[in-house]
This record gives structure tokens, sequence and C-alpha cells, in this order.
């Protein structure tokens, strides 16, 4: 395993961005055999860590335990000074995932704007305080307004240049916006730690040269961040996981049977959702080339229940 060691809309009294992510002997296990074991590294806030390794040797089941989403097996690691296992539903509130596929795909059929406006309508509801929800409906949809443009800014994300712009419909998308967006939905929660998978997946030199300098920019800006790749840029904390049969299980180096998938959180519908409902927000296809691992072991026990988690699984939770 490889060893190491003003966020963008900070408000005033907002505790500071950046959380460091520690790891000590980290490994989640499931039902025959570890999905990634013996991880150890440090990031101190503001890191751009990068998650690398050979597909079906648990990058992604690395990312979605380190934000809550996967409970360990094996040793500890603590996000933002917060213990993992034990504090995963804190962990998953000051941190945000860009799109996975299984956990939090995005719609096809919603367009850019309505998938912006419905994660700020949500954050706004479930994440606010009870003076914000006090505040005028004018006022309310000014501070909406702002936060998306801010995200859809942070993530580089510009509707204009899209082919019918925020009326541009997710499955009209090329890679690159589609990454985009989902890395602005992220960013409206102004998450410490944001978790990106499949960062340089089906994407041209030129393109993945643009997105490591987007996730560049957001690290610069305090926020800490976790990127699975095929290969890591030289500048990045580098996080090397293991095939099934180097990590030291012999039950899971002749077939290695996916874990559980992560337990999704119902999405409640926003108080003023867009037009369109969807028929199934959490789709469970997979993308050619992503990590035959995804699901990973999980029990009942990994998402906890709660207005809290509502927005576990919608990329801020």
């Amino acid at each position: 395993m490889g060893n190491g060691g003003g966020p963008v809309g900070a408000e005033a009294g907002e505790q500071p961005h950046g959380a460091a992510v520690v790891a000590d002997g980290f490994g989640l296990k499931g039902p025959r055999g570890w999905a990634f074991r013996k991880v150890t590294f440090r990031a101190e806030p503001g890191s751009l860590v990068a998650i690398e390794g050979p597909s079906g040797s648990g990058r992604t089941c690395l990312l979605l335990a380190l934000t809550g989403r996967m409970r360990a097996k094996e040793g500890h690691a603590e996000v933002g000074g917060l213990p993992l296992p034990r504090r995963m539903a804190a962990v998953r509130r000051i941190s945000a995932l860009g799109q996975v596929p299984g956990v939090n795909e995005l719609d096809p059929a919603f367009t850019v704007a309505e998938h912006l406006r419905e994660r700020a309508l949500l954050q706004r509801r479930f994440d606010g305080s009870v003076r914000a929800l006090l505040r005028r409906p004018g006022t309310r949809a000014a501070e909406t307004r702002a936060r998306i443009e801010e995200a859809v800014a942070a993530a580089g994300l510009d509707l204009d240049a899209l082919p019918k712009g925020g009326r541009t419909s997710v499955r009209d998308l090329e890679r690159l916006e589609a990454l985009r967006l989902s890395i602005a939905l992220a960013l409206i929660g102004r998450p410490r730690l944001l978790a990106v998978d499949d960062t340089d997946l089906k994407l041209s030199d030129a393109a993945r040269t643009e997105v490591w300098e987007l996730l560049r920019s957001l690290t610069a800006s305090g926020t800490t961040v976790l990127a699975v790749c095929s290969e890591a840029p030289e500048d990045a904390l580098r996080i090397t996981t293991l095939a099934a049969e180097e990590v030291g299980e012999p039950e899971a180096s002749e077939e290695h049977e996916a874990p559980e998938a992560p337990e999704k959180t119902e999405t409640p519908e926003a108080p003023e959702a867009p037009g369109k409902t969807r028929a199934d927000r959490t789709g469970t296809g997979t993308e050619t080339g992503t990590d035959t691992d995804t699901d990973t072991d999980t029990t009942a026990s990994t998402t906890e229940e709660g207005a809290d988690d509502a927005l576990a699984e919608t990329g801020r939770s």
C-alpha cells in the first residue's frame, strides 16, 4: 500500500475547510475476501489524494469507506478528527461524493439546471439552520441561486457552452461535462472532503489534464480531495490498492464475489422540486471500466437512519 503524509464559499463562522484524512491498517472485508487491506497514510487538510490500482483492487470501496458510506472491518481511520467506523454519519455530513456508479448516478432524463436546483433545495431543507428556514422566500431563493452559481463556477462548468444551456439533458453531456456537473452538485454542500470516482475514465489526455487542474484548484481553496484514478499525477499523495490475491486472503484468490452494495438513503421530495419526478433516483447499473468491487461489504448498520442523513447518497450528508 502507498504511504504518505478558505474553501469555495466559506462563510464567516464556519469551521475551517479541508479535513485531514488518516488511515492506519484500514481494511474492508466482503463475504469471500478483502476488498482492500493494510491501507496506511496521512493527508493534511487541502491535500490531493489519488487512489490508484488495478480494476477490482478496492479503489472505489476505499473511497466509500473513507467518506463514511461503507463500514471498515480492520484498522481505523479519521476524517477531520472523526473516527471511522464509529462516526460514519458525522463523516458523511462533512464529505461529498461526485458521481459513483450504483450509488448516486446522475439521472439521464434530468436537465443540468434541474439537477442543480434539486440539490440546492435538498441542501437548504435538510442542512440549513432554523434561522435560514425562517428567512423570506425571496431571500432564500437568492441564496439558492448564489450557491448554485458558486458551485458551477468552482467546478468549471460553463452552462452557456452546453448545447441547450442549463436545459441540456444529462444524456447529452460529454463525459468531461458530466464529471464537472457531478462535482458541482457535490460542492453545493460546501464539503470539507470531496470524493471523486473514476476521475480519468474515458477521457482524452487533454481532458484528464483539465480534470486534475480543476481538482488542484479545489485543494488550493482548502478542500481535501480524494480521487480514484488509473494513473495518479506526480504531485498527488498516491495510495495504491492491491489486487485481491495480494492482500493475504486465500478464499478471495480464485473468485472474488463483490460484497453487497452500500445501503442507500431514499431522497425525500424537495419542497420546490422541478416539474419532473424520477422513477428511480438510485440506479444500480454499472459503467464499463469501474471497479468490479464497487459493491462492498456492508450491513443494515452501515447507513444510519434519520433526517440528518437524507442527503447521504445525493452527494452531501
